[in-house]
């Protein structure tokens, strides 16, 4: 089953075309590699899915709902959400309650002034269930500035699971982080994403052993379009993304 749909999307800045024409089809139980050289337009197309900047033309279909123009709130009401590829986190709030602000978010509880969220037992175990997933829980009082850099990167990703999403963006999230300690970053993805049952992501990124390990379906971009798309083993047998890709990427 489609969870999304890009048609002919499209995004210029003057006469760089960073997107050009770009139409996928993502389906439901993906876990999806974006790949590409450095300017494919790999970073531009997740910024465009996810509403952060907007695209010149093209449509794009999530949950069977046009989202072309919909703020980014909205669509993570629906079910999109995503991680970014500098950690996207609130420096001056502990780890606890950096989760717990997504949460809130996820159960449309930001309004209720009138309630402590401290007294709230809903958000008080999510919170929780998340941060003992990502093995954070012992950091949770500590401010989110003071973390060590992988532990930024997987309170950014955790933040965006405590969505509880259908589709999750996630923009390098092994970048930064020691060769030794990546592949610990994607076990812990993919084991929290099981754990709670979230099935269908995106993710950009440049190490090949990752790609190739973690990924059923890889995309390639090059100078704004899809290169190629199709099962890892298809994509290492094309010439053509051999040849771009070589002494490019990670």
């Amino acid at each position: 089953m489609s969870l999304a749909e890009l048609q002919n999307v499209k995004k210029y800045f003057g006469d760089v075309h960073a997107v050009d024409d770009v139409s996928l089809k993502i389906n439901e139980n993906e876990q999806i590699s974006l790949i590409g050289p450095n300017g494919a337009g790999k970073t531009t197309l997740i910024n465009i899915f996810a509403g952060t900047i907007k695209l010149n033309s093209g449509k794009i279909i999530f949950m069977g709902k046009d989202i072309t123009h919909l703020p980014p709130y909205k669509r993570c009401e629906l079910g999109l959400a995503r991680s970014f590829q500098l950690p996207a986190i609130y420096p001056n709030l502990t780890v606890y309650d950096s989760v717990r602000a997504s949460i809130i978010s996820k159960l449309k509880k930001g309004k209720r002034f009138y309630s402590s969220v401290d007294l709230d037992d809903e958000v008080n175990k999510m919170t929780k269930e998340v941060l003992e997933l990502f093995e954070l829980y012992n950091k949770r009082d500590m401010l989110a500035i003071k973390l060590p850099h992988g532990d930024k990167k997987l309170l950014d990703v955790a933040c965006a699971f405590a969505l509880w999403p259908k589709l999750i963006l996630l923009d390098e999230p092994t970048s930064g982080v020691s060769t030794i300690e990546k592949r610990k970053v994607m076990e812990k993805i993919l084991s929290v994403s099981k754990e709670m049952g979230i099935k269908s992501f995106i993710i950009v990124e440049h190490d090949m052993d990752i790609v190739f390990s973690y990924s059923n379906r890889i995309i390639v971009m090059y100078e704004g379009k899809v290169l190629a798309d199709g099962k890892p083993e298809k994509i290492k047998e094309n010439a053509e993304v051999v040849r771009i890709l070589l002494g490019k990427v990670k």
